[in-house]
């Protein structure tokens, strides 16, 4: 007969601990357990909250919870919304780190059984859509709570409600961010390794742009998105480029600033990204429009792309002469790097460029475990006041990632996703509806509460005209 196990009073402990948790902690649904998604649950661990971590995997979840009691792990897939749905009543939060596509459908969600949500993404006119509902329903459902979006809103709005109430006119307003290796590891031709959704870096190549320049619309159609990019000297990092990020013209109202004569917001990185990547769209290598490729070579793709005999050799001089550039171009040598000229066979079917491509920097461009990765943002104005005073103000941040802990961009991309999910379950912010963190209840306390985790924006005022 197996005898019964001895009674310890660290078991007793335990299970009244576990209890303990469960009846009187706030608790939090977390989706997805993806690259930015550590800092985020031990940061709500910390604090005393439950958490529930559903994705795809459940190994990974359980390695980020380490072993908390008030942390779990299930497995769920995402579009399972019977599922979800129970999830969501169970707790009095959700914090969804899903792709964008399926915020949405767990706004719906939240909103029928009356839960609050957090995402760091962009809002949609789907999720825009949903805001009398969300009132309705008496809870927030708060976006763009990360970095870009989301400490972009909040450093911006911190300067131009402060111009605002000294009854000045932001006449002009650059804001810039970048998610990079840091100088040290930017040890390749492209200077750049993915610390962050890769397909997504690439993809965004395909993106157009469109700002405002001295009063007049500027609009940058996907073909010349790298074209013309103009550099900045940052400190701490050296010269970085620029090129425009997406629709620059929404952030007039979304800002507050109708009075603003240029408004541009652009991505960094470092010189020769561009003018490579200026290069690949032009051979066509991040489309993702398929195409048989059995049998093909990543050189007879490139000789494909500019209708070339493949078996005439030297592709790499025909690139170069087909792109008009010299055969010792930095973007040639990048490519050359990266694999494009090779004659390895591919080994692939009906595919994309733009699949085809994006593996092979995956495959050669991931940052390193013993890699650190940085972000850079900069937020530069023009103001002008009644008095006719005018003055450049600048906002900067450089972060760098740890070794021994998280990436800058997961920190800064989850931990102001996660100081809002505690106000919000503090009731230090009230507001219903969808929001984005553009007013003051919302961002002061963020930005005050990064800043005692170390991420934090340093602002000069009083700067010369010279300056901008």
């Amino acid at each position: 007969m197996k005898s019964a196990r001895p009674f310890r009073p660290v078991d007793f402990f335990r299970r009244f601990q576990t209890s303990f948790i469960s009846a009187t902690m706030k608790k939090i649904l977390i989706l997805g357990s993806g690259l930015v998604a550590r800092p985020i649950i031990q940061y709500l661990l910390s604090k005393g909250y439950s958490l529930t971590v559903a994705s795809n995997t459940p190994d990974r979840s359980d390695e980020m919870i380490a072993g908390h009691p008030a942390g779990r792990s299930v497995l769920w897939e995402a579009g399972n919304d019977e599922a979800l749905s129970a999830l969501v009543a169970g707790h009095d939060l959700t914090v969804s780190l899903l792709p964008y596509v399926f915020h949405v459908s767990v706004a719906r969600l939240c909103v029928a059984h009356r839960k609050n949500m957090v995402t760091t993404s962009y809002v949609k006119p789907e999720m825009k859509a949903l805001d009398p509902a969300a009132r309705d329903a008496g809870i927030i459902l708060l976006n763009e709570i990360g970095l870009d979006p989301g400490i972009d809103h909040m450093s911006a709005m911190r300067i131009i409600d402060r111009v605002h109430r000294q009854e000045g006119a932001v006449l002009e307003f650059y804001s810039i961010c970048g998610a990079l290796p840091a100088p040290e590891a930017a040890d390749n031709p492209f200077r750049y390794k993915f610390s962050w959704s890769p397909k997504g870096v690439v993809l965004a190549g395909n993106n157009d742009a469109m700002y405002l320049r001295d009063g007049k619309v500027v609009e940058v159609p996907t073909g010349e998105l790298f074209g013309s990019p103009f550099r900045v000297d940052f400190t701490g990092v050296g010269l970085l480029e620029v090129y425009p990020n997406r629709d620059s013209l929404a952030y007039r109202d979304i800002y507050g600033i109708p009075e603003v004569r240029t408004l541009y917001r652009g991505t960094f990185r470092y010189p020769g990204w561009c003018e490579t990547l200026d290069a690949m769209k032009k051979l066509r290598l991040i489309s993702p429009e398929k195409y048989d490729m059995t049998g093909l070579t990543y050189a007879g793709m490139l000789a494909r792309q500019i209708d070339h005999d493949q078996t005439a050799g030297d592709i790499r001089g025909k690139v170069a002469s087909w792109l008009r550039l010299p055969a010792d171009a930095h973007a040639i040598r990048a490519m050359e790097w990266l694999g494009l000229f090779d004659d390895t066979p591919m080994g692939r079917a009906e595919d994309s460029t733009f699949e085809v491509t994006s593996d092979l920097m995956i495959d050669r461009m991931s940052l390193g475990q013993q890699e650190r990765d940085m972000v850079a943002m900069q937020h530069s104005f023009l103001a002008a006041y009644s008095d006719g005073r005018k003055e450049v103000i600048r906002s900067r941040m450089l972060d760098f990632g740890t070794l021994a802990t998280d990436t800058s961009i997961a920190r800064t991309v989850a931990l102001p996703a996660a100081i809002a999910v505690e106000m919000i379950l503090k009731g230090a912010i009230r507001v219903t509806g969808v929001h984005v963190p553009v007013i003051p209840g919302i961002y002061e306390p963020v930005l005050n509460s990064l800043e005692t985790l170390g991420i934090r924006m340093d602002e000069e005022y009083g700067l010369p005209v010279s300056e901008m």
